[in-house]
């Protein structure tokens, strides 16, 4: 099914909206997953990111995601010089990943506040995006509803124990996946929501003992 969005495309600064607003996109929910505005980036380009990213102002895109603007901020235009004023190091590099990784792709590590993620996103087109891998673990997250990301240890009972905690918000789990690289290692939990959960809710999560970290993503497209 076609949607609207399809195609007249988002509310955006640029002219591609793969090369802006999906980059973009990527960029913000990558600050989220590290908690905050990087001080350090590596962002690498694969496929038409690399080719002809720097001409549709991809590289602005993703730092002005980074930064924490959204698709239609003017101030994207001036991303890399406020980069530069602000003092962050921001390097971009082209790539080439796996032969069956979308063209518009990046692979960014982040790093704020003593806390690095390495996540790989692709543009999907329309402002569509998908988060495909955090940290070596794959996973699904299209920023399409406000998702919860966390690193616990594998162990039993411990999606109960998450999902009672939301439920004691009254926020209904809209999607879950749990992936993991080893039986009884850590495991890489991507949990989408019909509603926004508290700092607190999040706190209470992030605070039982078996889990390493947890971040809470916003919604920042349809």
């Amino acid at each position: 099914m076609v949607s609207i969005l399809d195609i007249i495309g988002p509310i955006m600064v640029g002219p591609s909206s793969s090369h802006t607003a999906g980059a973009c996109r990527i960029g913000l929910l990558t600050r989220m997953m590290v908690g905050g505005t990087p001080e350090r980036a590596r962002i690498e380009l694969h496929g038409s990111f690399a080719r002809t990213g720097e001409g549709h102002g991809t590289d602005k895109a993703i730092a002005g995601g980074l930064l924490g603007m959204r698709p239609d901020d003017e101030r994207l235009r001036d991303a890399l010089d406020i980069m530069e004023r602000e003092g962050l190091d921001y390097t971009f590099e082209k790539t080439s990943l796996d032969d069956d990784a979308h063209p518009n792709t990046t692979r960014i590590t982040a790093q704020h506040g003593g806390f690095e993620a390495v996540v790989v996103g692709s543009s999907l087109g329309a402002g569509r995006i998908r988060l495909t891998e955090v940290d070596g673990f794959p996973v699904d997250i299209s920023g399409s509803l406000p998702t919860l990301v966390l690193v616990a240890e594998d162990r039993p009972g411990s999606v109960a124990r998450i999902a009672g905690v939301l439920a004691d918000e009254r926020i209904n789990l809209a999607t879950m996946r749990v992936t993991r690289k080893e039986r009884g290692g850590d495991a890489f939990m991507v949990i989408e929501l019909d509603d926004a959960p508290s700092a607190e809710a999040t706190s209470r999560i992030g605070a039982l003992d078996w889990v390493r970290w947890v971040r809470a993503l916003d919604k920042v497209g349809a």
